[in-house]
């Protein structure tokens, strides 16, 4: 009986550094990048991508449907809970440090000393909505260009 693989999971292989591929995300502020290490993160089924966020930059309030786990790769990553950006209430991860957040989880992040760069372990579809519609980057695009608005995407 032969066994079912997991997308991009059913030969060996190795990732190095030099081949990731950071491109930007139309749900991410300016600046900041993903790139898609492993999987398929708008489909169902496991995925692994990485965040780079240039110094100074925020994520405003936002939440995914799917629980994730992050690990930071380098720099400090800063996360806080809540519907309201505080810059008071983040706390502080060095590299190594690997953070829980169940999905559905209103939280922030904010690049406050530097570029960051995290990996996440999830379950797809990967989804991203934020709580105030006008921190989407998204959104701002659509009323640019007169189209439609969605509150959630998955990407």
């Amino acid at each position: 009986m032969s066994r079912t693989h997991q997308p991009d999971q059913a030969e060996f292989r190795a990732i190095l550094p030099e081949e990731i591929v950071w491109k930007p995300f139309p749900a991410f502020p300016s600046g900041a990048r993903l790139a898609v290490v492993v999987g398929h993160p708008t489909q169902a089924g496991p995925y692994v991508v990485r965040v780079k966020v240039p110094g100074g930059t925020k994520l405003m309030p936002h939440k995914h449907p799917e629980d994730r786990i992050y690990t930071v790769m380098s720099g400090v990553f800063y996360i806080g809970l809540g519907d309201t950006f505080d810059g008071d209430k983040v706390n502080a991860y060095p590299p190594g440090s690997v953070i829980v957040l169940p999905g559905d989880t209103w939280h922030f992040h904010w690049a406050k000393s530097g570029e960051y760069v995290t990996q996440v372990t999830a379950i797809g579809p990967l989804g991203l909505e934020y709580h105030d519609l006008r921190d989407d980057p998204r959104h701002q695009q659509s009323n640019v260009a007169g189209g439609p608005v969605s509150q959630r995407t998955a990407h």
